[in-house]
């Protein structure tokens, strides 16, 4: 017992070397939470783009782009867009590390919400198309009134499990220098030269964060199957 309180005095209270990992919980929540919301914004629009172009043949360019989009995110390895996003698209500018994992996880978000989206809406019973229209909506207004609820509904589950990768995938940010939460450990390792109790560490706040939106996402299932009775 006492050398593992040694060991944790060490690796955390000595010199303070636990706001190392509370720096990069913070950094790690911030950069998540936005890039889900670049995510869903970017995913979103690409999706309704996708599936309007499916259904009506519009949008030819837009559909293009879109699809030249989808093509280099989902082909490219994650840790890759952000070193061009930090080394090459920002080299120049003077903006925050913060800033730029938000852009380049978010943008990578956004390729994959964007299928998951598009195939839920892609689900919805071509009926459902006929009813909007025969209440007098129009095509925009038939997508946001009754085809996109539905499809959010039935993508959910898939839309929590690619927030969770996400969170997981922020983990690389180190690379860029920024000091997240897995850096944040790394640091004290490398300090203390004990790779058990800050790594170990990392991993239990990461298990319970994903836990958590985990719970979060499955109560939000629940309440939207009871608003459907």
């Amino acid at each position: 017992m006492q050398s593992f309180i040694d060991e944790f005095t060490r690796n955390f209270i000595v010199d303070n070397r636990y706001q190392y990992i509370t720096v990069g919980f913070v950094n790690t929540l911030i950069i998540s939470f936005f890039a889900v919301l670049v995510g869903i914004v970017v995913g979103f629009l690409v999706a309704i783009i996708r599936s309007g172009h499916d259904r009506t043949g519009h949008m030819k360019i837009a559909n293009f782009i879109c699809q030249v989009y989808l093509t280099v995110m989902r082909g490219t390895p994650t840790m890759l867009q952000v070193l061009i996003t930090y080394y090459v698209i920002f080299a120049s500018a003077n903006v925050s590390k913060i800033f730029v994992a938000v852009v380049a996880f978010g943008l990578n978000s956004g390729a994959y919400v964007a299928e998951i989206v598009r195939s839920g809406i892609m689900s919805v019973d071509e009926g459902q198309f006929e009813a909007g229209r025969s209440l007098g909506l129009n095509y925009r207004q038939t997508m946001q009134f009754i085809i996109v609820p539905q499809a959010f509904k039935n993508v959910l589950p898939a839309l929590g499990n690619e927030f969770i990768v996400l969170l997981k995938e922020t983990s690389i940010s180190g690379y860029i220098g920024l000091t997240d939460l897995t850096h944040g450990g790394d640091i004290i390792r490398g300090i203390t030269f004990s790779a058990f109790m800050p790594l170990i560490a990392v991993a239990l706040i990461y298990l319970l964060l994903v836990t958590g939106l985990s719970w979060c996402v499955n109560r939000l299932e629940r309440r939207l199957r009871v608003s459907e009775r």
